[in-house]
Protein backbone atom coordinates (compact mmCIF):
# COMPACT_ATOMS: atom_id res chain seq x y z
CA UNK A 1 0.00 0.00 0.00
CA UNK A 2 1.35 3.62 -0.76
CA UNK A 3 2.48 5.78 1.87
CA UNK A 4 -0.39 8.99 1.97
CA UNK A 5 1.62 12.21 2.43
CA UNK A 6 0.10 15.41 3.88
CA UNK A 7 1.13 18.65 5.50
CA UNK A 8 -0.57 18.24 8.99
CA UNK A 9 -1.57 15.08 10.64
CA UNK A 10 -4.46 16.35 13.32
CA UNK A 11 -4.84 13.09 15.96
CA UNK A 12 -7.96 12.85 17.42
CA UNK A 13 -11.36 14.57 16.71
CA UNK A 14 -13.14 16.19 19.79
CA UNK A 15 -12.92 19.89 20.18
CA UNK A 16 -9.52 20.22 19.98
CA UNK A 17 -9.42 18.45 16.40
CA UNK A 18 -12.06 20.18 15.05
CA UNK A 19 -10.89 23.65 16.03
CA UNK A 20 -7.43 22.81 14.65
CA UNK A 21 -8.77 21.60 11.00
CA UNK A 22 -10.81 24.68 11.06
CA UNK A 23 -7.74 26.96 11.60
CA UNK A 24 -5.33 24.85 9.71
CA UNK A 25 -8.22 25.28 6.45
CA UNK A 26 -8.45 29.14 7.46
CA UNK A 27 -4.34 28.91 7.16
CA UNK A 28 -4.94 27.01 3.95
CA UNK A 29 -2.51 24.12 5.19
CA UNK A 30 -3.44 20.63 3.92
CA UNK A 31 -4.12 18.56 6.82
CA UNK A 32 -5.94 15.07 7.82
CA UNK A 33 -8.05 14.49 10.88
CA UNK A 34 -7.86 10.80 12.22
CA UNK A 35 -10.24 9.21 14.80
CA UNK A 36 -9.84 5.65 16.28
CA UNK A 37 -14.11 6.07 17.02
CA UNK A 38 -16.62 8.55 16.05
CA UNK A 39 -16.39 12.34 16.35
CA UNK A 40 -17.17 13.50 19.37
CA UNK A 41 -17.31 9.92 20.79
CA UNK A 42 -16.55 10.76 24.67
CA UNK A 43 -19.66 13.43 24.58
CA UNK A 44 -21.47 10.31 23.02
CA UNK A 45 -20.43 7.33 25.21
CA UNK A 46 -18.53 8.35 28.24
CA UNK A 47 -19.62 9.75 31.37
CA UNK A 48 -22.98 9.41 32.77
CA UNK A 49 -26.32 9.87 31.00
CA UNK A 50 -27.82 13.22 32.73
CA UNK A 51 -24.48 15.02 32.21
CA UNK A 52 -24.63 18.39 30.77
CA UNK A 53 -22.14 21.07 30.32
CA UNK A 54 -20.80 23.04 32.81
CA UNK A 55 -20.81 26.08 31.38
CA UNK A 56 -24.20 27.70 29.72
CA UNK A 57 -24.67 27.58 26.05
CA UNK A 58 -23.87 31.17 25.01
CA UNK A 59 -20.59 30.58 26.63
CA UNK A 60 -18.86 26.94 25.97
CA UNK A 61 -19.37 27.12 22.54
CA UNK A 62 -17.01 27.67 18.85
CA UNK A 63 -17.88 31.30 18.08
CA UNK A 64 -18.79 30.41 14.92
CA UNK A 65 -21.93 28.66 15.64
CA UNK A 66 -24.82 28.52 18.61
CA UNK A 67 -26.26 25.18 19.78
CA UNK A 68 -29.85 24.18 18.87
CA UNK A 69 -32.12 23.28 21.01
CA UNK A 70 -30.80 24.46 23.84
CA UNK A 71 -31.68 27.92 25.86
CA UNK A 72 -28.54 30.38 25.33
CA UNK A 73 -28.80 30.60 29.80
CA UNK A 74 -29.59 26.93 29.93
CA UNK A 75 -26.76 23.96 29.84
CA UNK A 76 -26.33 21.38 26.79
CA UNK A 77 -27.00 18.26 27.35
CA UNK A 78 -24.14 15.70 26.10
CA UNK A 79 -26.11 14.62 23.21
CA UNK A 80 -26.76 17.63 21.90
CA UNK A 81 -23.13 18.65 22.74
CA UNK A 82 -22.09 15.68 20.45
CA UNK A 83 -24.72 16.54 17.60
CA UNK A 84 -22.98 20.09 17.75
CA UNK A 85 -19.76 18.85 16.90
CA UNK A 86 -20.58 16.62 14.43
CA UNK A 87 -22.20 19.33 12.76
CA UNK A 88 -19.52 21.93 13.21
CA UNK A 89 -17.37 19.56 11.32
CA UNK A 90 -19.52 19.12 8.56
CA UNK A 91 -19.83 23.12 8.62
CA UNK A 92 -16.19 23.52 8.16
CA UNK A 93 -15.83 20.71 5.77
CA UNK A 94 -13.35 19.12 7.95
CA UNK A 95 -11.65 16.02 6.40
CA UNK A 96 -12.21 13.79 9.65
CA UNK A 97 -11.48 9.66 8.96
CA UNK A 98 -13.13 8.08 11.46
CA UNK A 99 -12.27 4.16 12.58
CA UNK A 100 -8.60 5.25 12.25
CA UNK A 101 -6.50 4.50 15.05
CA UNK A 102 -2.74 5.33 14.88
CA UNK A 103 -0.43 3.27 16.32
CA UNK A 104 3.11 4.95 16.25
CA UNK A 105 4.34 8.39 14.77
CA UNK A 106 8.15 8.92 13.96
CA UNK A 107 10.67 11.19 13.00
CA UNK A 108 12.24 10.27 9.60
CA UNK A 109 15.92 9.99 9.17
CA UNK A 110 17.90 12.28 6.53
CA UNK A 111 14.69 13.95 5.20
CA UNK A 112 11.36 16.56 7.00
CA UNK A 113 8.60 15.13 8.63
CA UNK A 114 7.11 12.32 10.38
CA UNK A 115 6.16 8.59 9.53
CA UNK A 116 3.00 7.52 11.31
CA UNK A 117 2.01 4.33 11.32
CA UNK A 118 -1.89 3.86 11.38
CA UNK A 119 -4.49 0.60 11.32
CA UNK A 120 -5.11 2.11 7.73
CA UNK A 121 -1.65 1.80 7.12
CA UNK A 122 1.51 5.07 6.85
CA UNK A 123 0.88 8.36 6.22
CA UNK A 124 3.65 11.28 6.27
CA UNK A 125 3.69 14.45 7.66
CA UNK A 126 5.44 17.47 7.75
CA UNK A 127 4.13 18.54 11.32
CA UNK A 128 2.16 16.09 13.78
CA UNK A 129 -0.81 17.66 15.81
CA UNK A 130 -1.73 15.79 19.29
CA UNK A 131 -5.05 16.38 20.00
CA UNK A 132 -6.33 13.71 21.97
CA UNK A 133 -7.29 16.31 24.87
CA UNK A 134 -6.93 16.00 28.40
CA UNK A 135 -9.28 13.09 29.44
CA UNK A 136 -7.73 10.54 28.01
CA UNK A 137 -7.69 7.16 30.60
CA UNK A 138 -9.36 7.14 33.58
CA UNK A 139 -7.36 6.93 36.72
CA UNK A 140 -8.50 4.67 39.26
CA UNK A 141 -5.93 4.92 42.66
CA UNK A 142 -4.75 1.50 43.44
CA UNK A 143 -6.10 1.79 47.27
CA UNK A 144 -8.93 -0.60 47.28
CA UNK A 145 -8.25 -4.13 46.18
CA UNK A 146 -10.49 -6.12 44.20
CA UNK A 147 -10.91 -8.60 47.09
CA UNK A 148 -12.76 -6.50 49.21
CA UNK A 149 -15.82 -7.25 46.51
CA UNK A 150 -17.04 -4.13 46.05
CA UNK A 151 -17.98 -2.67 42.41
CA UNK A 152 -15.30 -0.24 41.40
CA UNK A 153 -15.82 2.00 38.64
CA UNK A 154 -14.63 5.31 36.97
CA UNK A 155 -16.56 8.44 37.00
CA UNK A 156 -16.15 8.11 33.29
CA UNK A 157 -18.35 4.63 33.19
CA UNK A 158 -20.84 5.61 35.41
CA UNK A 159 -24.37 6.16 33.78
CA UNK A 160 -27.27 5.76 35.67
CA UNK A 161 -28.12 5.33 39.24
CA UNK A 162 -29.95 1.72 38.78
CA UNK A 163 -26.77 0.43 36.31
CA UNK A 164 -25.28 0.21 39.96
CA UNK A 165 -26.23 -3.08 42.51
CA UNK A 166 -28.18 -2.28 45.42
CA UNK A 167 -26.48 -0.95 48.34
CA UNK A 168 -24.37 2.35 49.91
CA UNK A 169 -22.25 4.16 47.16
CA UNK A 170 -18.79 5.46 48.64
CA UNK A 171 -17.67 8.13 45.98
CA UNK A 172 -14.35 9.45 45.71
CA UNK A 173 -13.23 12.63 44.58
CA UNK A 174 -15.45 15.72 45.08
CA UNK A 175 -14.98 17.80 41.89
CA UNK A 176 -17.66 18.61 39.45
CA UNK A 177 -17.94 14.95 38.09
CA UNK A 178 -18.03 13.44 41.44
CA UNK A 179 -20.21 16.21 43.45
CA UNK A 180 -22.56 15.83 40.33
CA UNK A 181 -23.05 11.83 40.71
CA UNK A 182 -23.21 12.10 44.41
CA UNK A 183 -26.18 14.67 44.08
CA UNK A 184 -27.67 12.34 41.70
CA UNK A 185 -27.33 9.46 43.87
CA UNK A 186 -28.63 10.41 46.98
CA UNK A 187 -31.61 11.69 44.98
CA UNK A 188 -32.63 8.40 43.53
CA UNK A 189 -32.50 7.28 47.23
CA UNK A 190 -28.98 6.04 47.71
CA UNK A 191 -26.94 6.24 50.67
CA UNK A 192 -24.16 8.13 49.41
CA UNK A 193 -20.79 8.89 50.98
CA UNK A 194 -18.77 11.57 49.35
CA UNK A 195 -14.59 12.13 49.95
CA UNK A 196 -13.88 15.65 49.30
CA UNK A 197 -10.15 16.40 48.41
CA UNK A 198 -9.26 19.85 48.15
CA UNK A 199 -11.29 22.14 45.68
CA UNK A 200 -12.60 25.59 44.45
CA UNK A 201 -16.21 26.22 44.52
CA UNK A 202 -17.63 28.95 42.56
CA UNK A 203 -21.21 30.60 42.70
CA UNK A 204 -23.14 28.99 40.28
CA UNK A 205 -24.49 32.43 39.87
CA UNK A 206 -24.18 36.03 41.56
CA UNK A 207 -26.12 39.13 40.85
CA UNK A 208 -27.76 37.54 37.51
CA UNK A 209 -24.51 36.80 36.00
CA UNK A 210 -23.47 33.13 35.50
CA UNK A 211 -19.76 32.65 37.01
CA UNK A 212 -18.11 31.87 33.39
CA UNK A 213 -19.25 35.64 32.48
CA UNK A 214 -17.54 36.75 36.06
CA UNK A 215 -14.41 34.41 35.92
CA UNK A 216 -14.26 36.61 31.88
CA UNK A 217 -15.06 39.55 33.01
CA UNK A 218 -12.73 39.32 35.78
CA UNK A 219 -10.14 38.43 33.28
CA UNK A 220 -9.90 34.94 35.41
CA UNK A 221 -10.11 33.01 32.42
CA UNK A 222 -6.90 34.47 30.76
CA UNK A 223 -4.73 32.93 33.18
CA UNK A 224 -1.84 32.31 32.13
CA UNK A 225 -0.76 29.31 34.72
CA UNK A 226 -2.63 28.46 37.92
CA UNK A 227 -1.93 29.49 41.26
CA UNK A 228 1.11 27.72 43.10
CA UNK A 229 0.01 24.73 45.03
CA UNK A 230 -3.14 24.94 42.76
CA UNK A 231 -2.15 23.34 39.78
CA UNK A 232 -4.15 20.27 40.60
CA UNK A 233 -7.11 21.70 42.81
CA UNK A 234 -10.55 20.69 41.18
CA UNK A 235 -13.32 23.00 40.70
CA UNK A 236 -16.70 21.78 42.11
CA UNK A 237 -19.67 23.59 39.84
CA UNK A 238 -22.76 22.09 38.33
CA UNK A 239 -24.92 22.81 34.84
CA UNK A 240 -27.15 20.22 36.28
CA UNK A 241 -31.10 20.85 37.67
CA UNK A 242 -30.58 24.44 35.77
CA UNK A 243 -27.79 24.86 37.18
CA UNK A 244 -26.60 25.64 40.99
CA UNK A 245 -23.63 26.54 43.36
CA UNK A 246 -22.26 23.18 44.86
CA UNK A 247 -22.83 23.12 47.90
CA UNK A 248 -21.58 20.50 50.28
CA UNK A 249 -23.28 21.40 53.51
CA UNK A 250 -26.42 20.96 51.03
CA UNK A 251 -26.03 18.06 50.20
CA UNK A 252 -25.15 17.01 53.65
CA UNK A 253 -28.60 18.21 54.92
CA UNK A 254 -29.98 16.31 52.01
CA UNK A 255 -28.57 13.04 53.68
CA UNK A 256 -24.83 13.08 51.84
CA UNK A 257 -22.25 11.78 54.37
CA UNK A 258 -18.83 14.16 54.01
CA UNK A 259 -15.52 12.38 54.26
CA UNK A 260 -11.80 13.43 54.10
CA UNK A 261 -9.34 12.69 51.17
CA UNK A 262 -9.50 8.78 51.20
CA UNK A 263 -6.04 7.73 51.89
CA UNK A 264 -5.70 4.05 52.14
CA UNK A 265 -8.38 0.63 53.16
CA UNK A 266 -7.00 -2.66 55.00
CA UNK A 267 -9.08 -5.17 56.12
CA UNK A 268 -12.17 -3.81 54.10
CA UNK A 269 -11.98 -0.61 56.46
CA UNK A 270 -11.03 2.74 53.97
CA UNK A 271 -9.19 5.30 56.47
CA UNK A 272 -9.59 9.43 55.56
CA UNK A 273 -7.47 12.19 56.19
CA UNK A 274 -8.51 14.45 58.73
CA UNK A 275 -8.56 17.56 56.20
CA UNK A 276 -12.44 17.48 55.51
CA UNK A 277 -13.07 20.80 57.42
CA UNK A 278 -9.88 22.24 56.23
CA UNK A 279 -11.13 21.27 52.32
CA UNK A 280 -14.81 22.53 53.15
CA UNK A 281 -13.21 26.11 54.45
CA UNK A 282 -10.68 26.38 51.16
CA UNK A 283 -13.45 25.89 48.94
CA UNK A 284 -15.93 28.64 51.10
CA UNK A 285 -12.88 31.12 51.15
CA UNK A 286 -12.54 30.39 47.13
CA UNK A 287 -16.82 31.13 46.93
CA UNK A 288 -16.26 34.40 49.06
CA UNK A 289 -13.35 35.51 46.91
CA UNK A 290 -15.79 35.05 43.82
CA UNK A 291 -18.64 37.56 45.90
CA UNK A 292 -16.40 40.03 46.84
CA UNK A 293 -14.38 40.48 42.93
CA UNK A 294 -17.84 40.12 41.84
CA UNK A 295 -19.10 43.13 44.19
CA UNK A 296 -16.31 45.15 43.94
CA UNK A 297 -16.29 44.92 39.91
CA UNK A 298 -19.98 46.05 40.35
CA UNK A 299 -19.26 49.31 42.46
CA UNK A 300 -16.13 49.82 40.30
CA UNK A 301 -17.99 50.21 36.95
CA UNK A 302 -21.41 51.39 38.14
CA UNK A 303 -23.18 48.60 36.84
CA UNK A 304 -27.36 47.80 37.76
CA UNK A 305 -26.66 44.35 39.07
CA UNK A 306 -29.13 43.29 41.59
CA UNK A 307 -28.03 42.80 44.89
CA UNK A 308 -27.94 39.23 46.25
CA UNK A 309 -26.35 39.16 49.95
CA UNK A 310 -28.41 36.19 50.78
CA UNK A 311 -25.66 34.68 48.74
CA UNK A 312 -23.01 35.01 51.62
CA UNK A 313 -25.26 33.08 53.95
CA UNK A 314 -24.22 29.57 54.91
CA UNK A 315 -26.04 26.35 55.94
CA UNK A 316 -25.47 25.41 59.43
CA UNK A 317 -22.25 22.88 59.42
CA UNK A 318 -23.31 19.14 59.27
CA UNK A 319 -22.65 16.55 62.07
CA UNK A 320 -20.19 14.72 59.75
CA UNK A 321 -17.92 18.06 59.44
CA UNK A 322 -18.11 18.86 62.76
CA UNK A 323 -17.35 15.23 63.78
CA UNK A 324 -15.70 13.72 60.93
CA UNK A 325 -15.37 10.38 60.10
CA UNK A 326 -11.95 8.99 60.01
CA UNK A 327 -12.43 5.55 59.01
CA UNK A 328 -15.50 3.05 57.12
CA UNK A 329 -15.66 -0.36 57.38
CA UNK A 330 -17.37 -1.01 54.20
CA UNK A 331 -19.17 -4.21 54.82
CA UNK A 332 -20.75 -2.11 57.88
CA UNK A 333 -21.71 0.69 56.59
CA UNK A 334 -23.29 -1.08 53.53
CA UNK A 335 -21.39 0.17 50.70
CA UNK A 336 -21.01 -2.34 47.52
CA UNK A 337 -20.06 0.24 44.71
CA UNK A 338 -16.84 2.82 44.65
CA UNK A 339 -17.21 5.59 42.20
CA UNK A 340 -13.57 7.06 41.44
CA UNK A 341 -14.28 10.19 40.20
CA UNK A 342 -10.43 10.73 40.27
CA UNK A 343 -9.41 12.15 37.02
CA UNK A 344 -7.45 11.25 33.59
CA UNK A 345 -4.14 10.57 32.71
CA UNK A 346 -2.74 11.37 29.18
CA UNK A 347 -1.32 8.76 27.04
CA UNK A 348 1.76 10.14 24.30
CA UNK A 349 3.57 6.93 24.01
CA UNK A 350 2.34 6.12 20.51
CA UNK A 351 4.58 9.31 19.90
CA UNK A 352 7.97 8.26 19.64
CA UNK A 353 9.80 11.95 19.94
CA UNK A 354 11.68 14.01 22.11
CA UNK A 355 9.05 16.16 22.91
CA UNK A 356 8.77 14.94 26.74
CA UNK A 357 10.02 15.44 30.44
CA UNK A 358 11.13 12.83 32.17
CA UNK A 359 7.76 12.34 33.66
CA UNK A 360 6.21 12.00 30.60
CA UNK A 361 4.48 15.15 30.39
CA UNK A 362 4.77 17.15 27.06
CA UNK A 363 7.62 19.76 26.58
CA UNK A 364 5.51 22.87 24.93
CA UNK A 365 5.23 26.76 24.61
CA UNK A 366 1.25 27.20 23.84
CA UNK A 367 0.99 23.76 21.89
CA UNK A 368 4.36 24.47 20.66
CA UNK A 369 6.22 21.55 21.44
CA UNK A 370 10.20 21.11 22.25
CA UNK A 371 10.29 18.89 18.89
CA UNK A 372 9.97 20.88 15.91
CA UNK A 373 6.79 19.59 13.55
CA UNK A 374 5.11 18.09 16.82
CA UNK A 375 2.42 20.42 18.27
CA UNK A 376 -0.13 19.59 20.97
CA UNK A 377 -3.76 21.41 21.89
CA UNK A 378 -6.09 20.64 24.27
CA UNK A 379 -3.72 20.21 27.28
CA UNK A 380 -4.80 21.58 30.73
CA UNK A 381 -3.77 25.24 31.12
CA UNK A 382 -2.00 24.86 27.38
CA UNK A 383 -2.36 28.98 27.52
CA UNK A 384 -4.58 29.72 29.87
CA UNK A 385 -7.12 28.36 32.26
CA UNK A 386 -9.60 28.14 29.46
CA UNK A 387 -7.65 25.64 27.71
CA UNK A 388 -9.62 22.71 28.05
CA UNK A 389 -13.08 24.22 27.21
CA UNK A 390 -14.70 24.30 23.80
CA UNK A 391 -14.01 28.14 23.33
CA UNK A 392 -10.23 28.29 25.29
CA UNK A 393 -9.45 25.43 22.98
CA UNK A 394 -10.77 27.04 19.73
CA UNK A 395 -8.38 30.04 20.39
CA UNK A 396 -5.58 27.13 21.39
CA UNK A 397 -5.86 25.91 17.55
CA UNK A 398 -6.04 29.04 15.55
CA UNK A 399 -2.36 30.03 17.69
CA UNK A 400 -0.93 26.48 16.91
CA UNK A 401 -2.07 27.24 13.69
CA UNK A 402 -0.30 30.25 13.24
CA UNK A 403 3.10 28.87 13.91
CA UNK A 404 2.42 25.88 11.79
CA UNK A 405 2.33 28.14 9.06
CA UNK A 406 4.78 30.59 9.70
CA UNK A 407 7.18 27.21 9.75
CA UNK A 408 5.73 26.24 6.37
CA UNK A 409 7.06 29.78 5.16
CA UNK A 410 10.00 29.04 6.43
CA UNK A 411 10.44 25.93 4.84
CA UNK A 412 9.18 27.49 1.46
CA UNK A 413 11.86 30.27 1.55
CA UNK A 414 14.48 30.18 -1.50
CA UNK A 415 17.57 32.00 -0.86
CA UNK A 416 20.51 32.45 -3.66
CA UNK A 417 22.43 29.32 -3.24
CA UNK A 418 19.49 27.36 -3.87
CA UNK A 419 19.18 29.73 -7.08
CA UNK A 420 22.43 29.08 -8.03
CA UNK A 421 22.00 25.62 -7.42
CA UNK A 422 18.53 25.24 -9.72
CA UNK A 423 20.19 27.29 -12.56
CA UNK A 424 23.49 24.90 -12.43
Amino acid sequence: MPTEKTDTLVVGAGQAGIAMSEHLSAQGIPHLVLEKNRVAEAWRTGRWESLVANGPAWHDRFPNLEFEGCDPDGFPTKTIVATYMETYARMIDAPIRTGVEVVKAERNQGRPGFTVETSAGKIEALNVVAATGAFQHPVIPPVVPESEGVTQLHSFHYKAPDQLPEGAVLVVGAGSSGAQIADELNRAGRRVYLSVGPHERPPRAYRGRDFCWWLGVLGLWDMAAAEPGKEHVTISVSGAYGGQTMDFRRLASEGVTLLGLTEACTEGVVRFRDDLRTNIAAGDASYIQMLDLADAYTTRNGLDLPQEPEARDMLPDPECLTNPIRELDLKGAGITTIIWATGFRQDFSWMKVDAFDESGRPRHQRGVSSEPGIYFLGLPWQSRRGSTFIWGVWHDAKYVAEQIAIQGKYRAYRGPSDHQASAS
